[in-house]
This record gives C-alpha cells, structure tokens and sequence, in this order.
C-alpha cells in the first residue's frame, strides 16, 4: 500500500498515522513536511523532497513494484486538489490508504469564522489563472488555490475595477505556529505586495453576500445548481420602450454563447443588459458596454434585481474597447461576446470583437442589409460562420376567450466560432 496523510495545517499527526511514517521504507514529501515527521522516519528508510513529480512517482513505483510501504505526505487533505489524483491514475484507487487532513481552504474559511458550503473552490496551481480570476467577478464567496504567477497580487491586479466590492483574505503558512498570518485586503492592495511563497489560500469575497441567507443543501450550491430557468420574459427586465432582446432570440444567443463558470462574456450595445444578465446568471463574469448614462443605469438596476455582478462600462464600440482590458493582459479577452444592434458601424464592431474573442460571437440584429458585412467580419477573424433567421409568433389573447398569435420582429442571428475553441473545456 502507498499511505497519503494529509499534514501542515496545524494539527499533529495521529497515531496511527505517525506509525504509518514509523514503518514506511520511502517517505516522499515537501522539505518542510519531511522536517515535521523526522523523528518518525526510520533509519534506513529513503526519502524524496517532492519537487518534480514524475522523477518521485517512477521512484515510488520501484518500491511498490519490491512491495516495500511508501508514504506520502501532502499539505492538508491530499484529496482535494492534491496528489491522489495523481497516485489513483498512476498506481490505482485500491493501491491508496489516505489519511486526510484538514484542507487549507476548511482552514482559511474556519479563521475567517464563515461556512464554505456555499463557496466555490478554484485551482489556481498550475492552471489558467483567467478561470480563477473569472469565479471571482462572478460569484461572491471563491477560495482560489494559488500557485507561482497566480498569487493574491496576480489575482488583486486583475480584480481591480471589477464589479461588486471584494476583499481578498490571503491565508499563508496555515497551520505554522510562528508563520501563520491571515490578513484582509483590497485587491489594490494586494496587487502592491510581495507575498512570498508561503501563500495556502486566497479567498475572495464580496462580505455583503458572504453569508449564506438561505440554508445550502448542495455544496457550491450557486456553481452547481445553476438557475432554474433562462431565456426571461421581458417583462422580468426594467427596459425603455420595448427595447429589449426578446427571449426567443435570447434563448438561442445564450446556446450559441455557452457562458459558464470561468467565462468573461462581453455584452457590447446592452440596451437592458437582458443577455448580460443571463450569462451572470448562467455562472460567466461579465463586461455590460452601453454608451447611454440611463442604459448603463438600467443594466445595473437589472443585475441588481438578479442578484448578479455585471461590470458596467459607460462607452461606445469599438473606440472604447481597448479600455476593457490592459495591452497585452490576456486575462481580460472575453471568451464570448454578444453584440446587439444595427447601426452603420456594426461591422467594425464585430470585427474588432472578433479577432479579441476566444471562443464565439454572436450578433443580433433587424437589417437585413447589415448580414452580408458582418458575416464577413466574422469569417475575415477566422471564425466558421452560421446563422439563422427567427421569426415567431406568441400566443396572445382576443375578446371572447380565444387566442390568436402576434407575430414579433423578424431578427437575424449570426454566430462565429473559432475553430480552436470547439473542444476546450474548463478546468477548474
């Protein structure tokens, strides 16, 4: 058996565990968990200082395959983002006996003196820190796992200007009686330090939704459940004049989007702010363009009622696009964006858009004459095309308690998706 204990939290090994180390022949760990179990380690025995984990998995292989006990040691519970994974692909479920001990995100989360039910937990360490950056402006309780590059001052940095107000609680040396420090900043903040590396666990929270007002009966209930409906009736948005996208074009503008946990969409013309908010609602961050003061107003009185964060950017496309983000700062390139209107530059909307999209664009609009130039904006930034043309009729009542249909407004709808884009996921 390879034995995983979960260690470096601020809790001694049990017994049981410290005889596991007692009688192992390769003990394989960080330098400062072997330091923490050395007077266990048996003389003889070998031990690796986990840096490269392929070199130390051939290496316990070799002792597996003498049937000689190895035990592992890995920071908090080894299960919960941590070398399981790798062990179980490797060796085996049933090869593993682990031993786990209190994550650093239980740890973080009880200093802090909040439940983590409700909070949605993302790996920064080793993985894109866009994702991470991304469940921050979308949700209002994350722990996000750090790692080199993609520590609280990458993830302050990226943060600032965003929507709602977050605190950043950056947790290091969880578990070290001299060491541990647990501090709250502003993402400015933490953007202006140096953190070392002995960072555990950022939380990012909006303090005023921290708390859950509703008992959690599945956790990372607002990650995992998802709303219960979509595609809205209008009339569940504060609009001016019936200006709103409708929601049969909605329903498949949100399709073609595929907004989801991890996602930055961008919603250029919001108008209402209808898709913008039902993307924030589906889980994706999200940038709300509107170059009218009482548009931007009604897209925040309507995310407000939703319960969502939308970043609201008062400007007009595309001279103000370059603003979304810094030169070059790929955290900010939108992986979808939808773009509604009509007017004579709406070409040169989508083409700037599109060659900036990572995934998908998706155009709606009324003019027919507008559909050949858009159309090429989205093949000319490499983008496959597709589309459609949807019309339709809603059941509407008549004097004497029957029904006709009320046609609505003809609208195009075009879609591009680059072809890279088709199958990635995301790895949260």
């Amino acid at each position: 058996m390879i034995t995983v204990i979960g260690t470096g939290t601020g809790a001694p090994l049990p017994p049981d565990a410290t005889a596991a180390v007692a009688g192992a022949a390769l003990v394989v760990g960080a330098r400062r968990h072997l330091a923490a179990v050395s007077e266990a380690v048996p003389e003889g025995a070998d031990r690796i200082v986990l840096g490269a984990l392929a070199p130390a998995l051939d290496t316990v292989e070799e002792y597996v395959g003498k049937e000689r006990p190895v035990v592992v040691l890995a920071s908090g519970d080894p299960g919960f983002f941590g070398i399981v994974r790798a062990l179980a692909e490797r060796f085996g479920a049933g090869r593993l006996d682990v031993r786990p001990g209190v994550s650093s995100v239980a740890a973080a989360f009880a200093r802090t003196g909040l439940t983590w039910d409700d909070a949605v937990v993302v790996s920064a360490h080793g993985r894109a820190l866009r994702t991470a950056v991304n469940v921050c402006r979308a949700r209002p309780k994350v722990a996000v796992l750090t790692g080199p590059g993609a520590g609280p001052a990458e993830l302050g940095a990226a943060l600032v200007g965003g929507p709602g107000a977050r605190v950043l609680v950056v947790a290091s040396a969880l578990g070290d009686p001299d060491l541990e420090r647990v501090e709250r900043v502003t993402p400015a903040e933490a953007a202006a330090r140096d953190w070392g590396d002995a960072v555990s666990v950022v939380l990012c929270l909006d303090e005023a939704r921290a708390v859950a007002s509703v008992p959690v009966t599945v956790a990372g209930a607002a990650a995992a459940t998802g709303p219960a409906r979509w595609a809205l009736d209008e009339r569940e948005f504060t609009h001016r004049d019936s200006m709103i996208t409708k929601f049969e074009v909605r329903a498949l503008a949100l399709a073609r989007l595929g907004p989801r946990l991890g996602d930055l969409v961008w919603d250029i013309g919001a108008g209402s702010g209808s898709v913008a908010v039902e993307c924030a609602r589906l889980g994706a961050a999200v940038v709300a363009v509107e170059k009218t003061p009482d548009g931007a107003d009604r897209v925040r009185a309507n995310a407000a009622a939703h319960g969502v964060d939308v970043r609201v950017v008062e400007g007009s496309a595309p001279d103000d696009l370059p603003a979304l983000s810094a030169p070059g700062l790929e955290l900010d390139e939108p992986d979808a964006v939808f773009i509604g209107g009509g007017g004579r530059e709406l070409p040169t909307i989508v083409a700037a858009c599109a060659g900036r999209a990572r995934r998908t664009v998706v155009v709606a609009m009324a003019a027919l004459d507008r559909v050949p130039a858009v159309r090429a904006a989205l093949v000319g930034a490499g983008l496959d095309c597709d589309g459609v043309l949807l019309q339709s009729s809603r059941l509407a009542p008549l004097p004497g308690e029957v029904t006709r249909l009320a046609a609505t407004n003809p609208v195009f709808l075009l879609w591009g998706t680059r072809p890279s884009a088709r199958s990635e996921g995301v790895a949260l």
